[in-house]
């Protein structure tokens, strides 16, 4: 009953949709709502792409919304340029009401099969299924400077192990057709020996998204050299430390965003 609900809306035209929303619910906005809805939507373009108003009253709880262009929304879920709400979506969330957007769908499938690849590379050879559910949960809060400054650093444990059902439910399909996954349907768990050579990481780190490629390609390629993607992630692969070099690569995307909207947040919130 204390805790804050969360919504995200997205929409295809945020213009219209804050214009009309300053004409009913003006009060939800800070001090930002002067400038009127362009300007609200030329701030929401910025860091992640999401505008929150938050400490927002409704029906005796306290909620707060984000509102995302649909867009934006499929790009992150595409190619984690931010991982802020695709990260988000990786977790069990409720979805209230959904258009016949065939892009978003399959953007968010996308999303779940990524998370998986990189949750894989990541983890040891052998691990159990809340190892694997703990690993994506952590996904959006690697490099977040929020859990070290205020947030509570058991957050990632207190997601996943009151809701193994809910993550079950919505990564059961793809873990059925990974090849590396068996279910012990008798034991009531999931087991996965992960294919850690050369060969199978490069598979793996050829299908992460374009940005998560673009980072640890920075990380690993000294300025200058200008070797293609597919190269370096090749030498990634033979790293015996590969799944390192990928959390140094996801730690470097959602820490540039989570600073840019944590700064939008002292305008947001007035």
């Amino acid at each position: 009953q204390n805790n804050m609900l969360d919504f995200v809306f997205a929409v295809d035209d945020s213009v219209t949709w804050h214009m009309m929303n300053l004409l009913k619910n003006r009060s939800h906005y800070s001090f930002l709502k002067v400038f009127g809805p362009k300007q609200i939507s030329s701030i929401q373009s910025y860091g992640a792409g999401i505008y929150y108003n938050t400490l927002v009253p409704c029906n005796g709880r306290m909620i707060k919304y984000g509102v995302i262009s649909t867009d934006t929304l499929i790009d992150d879920l595409l190619h984690w340029k931010t991982l802020y709400v695709a990260g988000r979506l990786q977790k069990p969330v409720k979805i209230l009401t959904q258009n016949d957007n065939s892009k978003l769908q399959a953007a968010l499938v996308s999303n779940l099969k990524s998370a998986v690849t990189a949750a894989f590379l990541m983890l040891p050879e052998s691990f159990s299924e809340e190892d694997l559910y703990m690993q994506i949960a952590g996904l959006s809060y690697s490099g977040d400077f929020r859990m070290v400054i205020g947030e509570d650093r058991l957050k990632v444990q207190n997601i996943v192990k009151p809701n193994v059902p809910h993550f079950q439910k919505l990564y059961s399909n793809i873990l059925q057709d990974c090849p590396q996954v068996v279910y012990k349907h008798h034991l009531g768990r999931l087991e996965a020996s992960i294919d850690k050579s050369p060969e199978g990481q490069f598979t793996q780190l050829m299908a992460l998204p374009r940005t998560l490629q673009q980072k640890i390609t920075s990380l690993v390629d000294p300025p200058g050299k200008n070797r293609d993607v597919e190269e370096i992630l090749l030498q990634v692969a033979h790293d015996p430390d590969c799944g390192f070099v990928v959390h140094q690569g996801i730690s470097g995307i959602v820490r540039s965003s989570s600073i840019v909207q944590s700064a939008k947040t002292i305008l947001t919130a007035g």
